[in-house]
């Protein structure tokens, strides 16, 4: 089965109150076994728009990925990342 994937690209409005946003969503990454691939980093746009923070974050599965998406835990963090932060966020199914 292909591992799932979150690819986020973030632009933070609060650097002082983003942390807020790690810490609530720690439990949800923990409890689905989310794994960090990219994680900030240096990085040069080739095309398009870019944002300053690129993530990817690694599943078992697809169906895990929107399960941590759907998640208690991981929705009340999203609500901090959303008062603090603009992005885009996609979940996709890795090659098999």
């Amino acid at each position: 089965m292909p591992k799932g994937y979150w690819i986020v690209r973030v632009s933070v409005r609060d650097a002082a109150e983003y942390p807020a946003y790690l810490a609530a969503a720690r439990p949800a990454f923990e409890k689905f076994g989310a794994r960090f691939i990219v994680r900030g980093g240096t990085f040069e746009c080739m095309e398009g728009v870019a944002r300053e923070r690129n993530v990817v974050v690694e599943f078992d599965d697809v169906a895990t990925a929107f399960a941590c998406y759907g998640s208690e835990e991981y929705q009340r963090a999203m609500k901090i990342r959303q008062a603090h932060a603009d992005a885009d966020f996609v979940i996709v199914e890795g090659a098999s």
